[in-house]
C-alpha cells in the first residue's frame, strides 16, 4: 500500500466545503479576493471560520490564500488577516509575495506557508530555498511535466502539490483591461458586468479554442481553454509519493467539483492499494469526467507528457 496524497479542492460557499468534503476530499483552499488569487468563491472572515470549524470536526484541513501580489498600500494590513487566521487556527497560508512570509514570521511564526508563485516553481532547488526561509510545501507550476515533478520530489526537502484537474491561468495583469477596452468603446461600465458571473471569452478562431476570461480587484485574467486531467495517469506521481493532488474549482458547478472528488478520491486510493484494479479501471474514471466537462472545454493532460526545451 502506497503513501496516499491529500486531495486538495478549491470549493465556491460553505455549502459546496460540506459537499466537497463529503466527496473524499481532505483539505479545501478558500480566502478572499483582497488577498487571494482565482478563488472559485469568495469567503469572509465568518465563512473562513465557519469553514475551519466544519473541516476540523471531519479531521480535514484549511489553507488560506495570499497568494497575491501585494503594493504597498495593502502591505499594512496584512497582519491583521494573519492574525486573524492564526486565531481561527486554520492549518496553513498560501503566499507568492515575501510580504506575506514577513509578516507571518512576524505575527505568526507557527502558522505553516506554502510557497506558490504560480509559474516559477519550476525547481527543487528553489523549493528549497524557500523551505529555508519557513516554507513547509511548494505549489509547482503547470507547465512542468511528469518528469521534472518526480525529480523535484525526489529532491526537494519540503512537501510538493500538483495541480490534477481544472483551468489554468495563462496571463494575469495588474491592469483593469476589459474595463479599459469597454470605456474605449463607450460602454457604461456601471452595466457591464466583468467578473467570472459574466461568462466572458476570448475566442482564437485558428485553434477553435475559447479562453475564459474574467477581471477582478486583482487586475484581468485569462485562463486556459481545456480542463487538466490526469485521473487516468496518476501511478507515477503516486510512486513518487507527491504530497498533495489539487483539483481546481474555479469556474466549476460544485455540481461538477463533487462527482469530480469523488471520482479522484476513489481513482487515488485503488492507485495506491491496488495498482491492477486502477489499471482496469482507470479508463471509466475518464470516460465519467467526460460526461460532465462543461460545453466547449476539453479535457487534456496540460504540460505533464510535454518535452522540456532547454
Amino acid at each position: 500500500m502506497g503513501k496516499k496524497p491529500e486531495l486538495l479542492v478549491t470549493p465556491k460557499d460553505i455549502d459546496a466545503v460540506k459537499k466537497l468534503l463529503k466527496a473524499g476530499a481532505d483539505a479545501i483552499v478558500i480566502g478572499e479576493e483582497r488577498y487571494g488569487l482565482r478563488l472559485a468563491g469568495e469567503f469572509t472572515r465568518e465563512d473562513v471560520k465557519e469553514a475551519t470549524k466544519i473541516a476540523h470536526s471531519q479531521a480535514k484541513k484549511v489553507y488560506v490564500a495570499m497568494n497575491a501580489l501585494f503594493h504597498n498600500d495593502k502591505v499594512d494590513e496584512l497582519a491583521d488577516y494573519v492574525k486573524f487566521l492564526k486565531e481561527t487556527d486554520v492549518d496553513g497560508i498560501t503566499f507568492g509575495d515575501p510580504a506575506v512570509l514577513m509578516t507571518v514570521r512576524e505575527v505568526a511564526p507557527d502558522l505553516k506557508l506554502h510557497w506558490n508563485t504560480e509559474t516559477t516553481v519550476t525547481n527543487w532547488f528553489t523549493a528549497n530555498y524557500w523551505g529555508r526561509k519557513g516554507a513547509k510545501r511548494a505549489v509547482l507550476a503547470r507547465e512542468i511535466n511528469m518528469d521534472a515533478i518526480v525529480e523535484i520530489k525526489e529532491n526537494a526537502d519540503v512537501e510538493v502539490e500538483v495541480q490534477v484537474h481544472g483551468m489554468t491561468n495563462m496571463f494575469q495583469s495588474k491592469r483593469t483591461l476589459i474595463g479599459n477596452y469597454m470605456q474605449f468603446q463607450g460602454k457604461n461600465l456601471e452595466v457591464e458586468k466583468r467578473d467570472k458571473e459574466r461568462n466572458l471569452h476570448l475566442f482564437d478562431p485558428e485553434r477553435n479554442a475559447r479562453y475564459p476570461i474574467f477581471e477582478d480587484e486583482n487586475g484581468t485574467h485569462i485562463m486556459s481553454p481545456n480542463d487538466i486531467c490526469i485521473i487516468d495517469e496518476l501511478e507515477d506521481m503516486i510512486d513518487a509519493e507527491v504530497d498533495s493532488f489539487k483539483i481546481d474549482g474555479l469556474l466549476k458547478t460544485t455540481e461538477y467539483m463533487e462527482i469530480a472528488t469523488a471520482l479522484y478520491r476513489e481513482a487515488m486510493d485503488l492507485c495506491a492499494d491496488d495498482r491492477d484494479e486502477y489499471e482496469e479501471r482507470k479508463e471509466d474514471y475518464l470516460a465519467k469526467l467526460e460526461e460532465i466537462q462543461p460545453k466547449n472545454r476539453k479535457l487534456d493532460t496540460g504540460f505533464f507528457f510535454k518535452e522540456t526545451v532547454y
